[in-house]
């Protein structure tokens, strides 16, 4: 009788440290799969810094381009500024912000800022004109005096390589969707920011950007 009941505490005793040490597997492997799960997490967040990184690696400074009077440049002539670059219209809603550039071109150029103006006729057909009447438009009803480029498509199977590059990075993607949409260029041309066409020039919201970059 006292060997059985031996025995028995001895299969009692072995089938509780077995399930103790089950217990404390499933436990194990639950906390190690809540640390996969925060690595992915991890990961995730990676990607987006990624994204973000991608823009700042992007040379925009030396992808050619014309200015409205035919003679070749890049962005790199206007190295050290902060860069508003504009596709313009002379047939749109927005051409009066033609003025409102021109103001704010005036108000920050003496602090290392400069307006780039690109027409542009990918949208309703607003810029039909020949770069000359362009620039005799945008000078003699606007007063424009901030660089005006060769006219350019932003958007389609021609779309000019700048603008390839300014619409596809960090957050602020996307096809240009009408005339005078604004990008803006850090003093190290870098894309910083991004503007509808609706914003207008002289926006706080945009004016502010301009300012803290100078």
């Amino acid at each position: 009788m006292k060997t059985c009941a031996v025995t028995s505490l001895t299969v009692a005793l072995v089938v509780a440290a077995f399930s103790l040490s089950s217990a404390a597997t499933t436990t194990g492997t639950t906390k190690h799969t809540g640390v996969a799960m925060n690595s992915q997490t991890t990961k995730i967040d990676h990607s987006k810094h990624q994204g973000m990184a991608s823009n700042a690696s992007v040379d925009y400074l030396n992808i050619p381009f014309k200015t409205i009077t035919g003679n070749d440049t890049t962005l790199a002539a206007f190295k050290g500024k902060v860069v508003l670059i504009v596709n313009t219209a002379s047939k749109c809603g927005y051409t009066p912000q033609y003025a409102g550039l021109e103001k704010v071109y005036q108000k920050y150029k003496d602090r290392g800022f400069v307006v780039i103006g690109f027409p542009a006729n990918n949208f309703g057909g607003q810029e039909p004109g020949t770069n000359e009447q362009i620039q005799n438009f945008c000078t003699s009803t606007y007063g424009v005096t901030f660089p005006m480029m060769a006219k350019i498509s932003v958007a389609g199977s021609d779309e000019n390589p700048l603008f390839v590059q300014l619409t596809k990075h960090a957050g602020i993607n996307g096809p240009i969707k009408w005339n005078f949409s604004k990008f803006l260029l850090n003093r190290n041309g870098k894309l910083v920011a991004r503007y509808p066409s609706k914003t207008e020039p002289t926006d706080p919201h945009l004016t502010s950007k301009i300012e803290s970059l100078l």
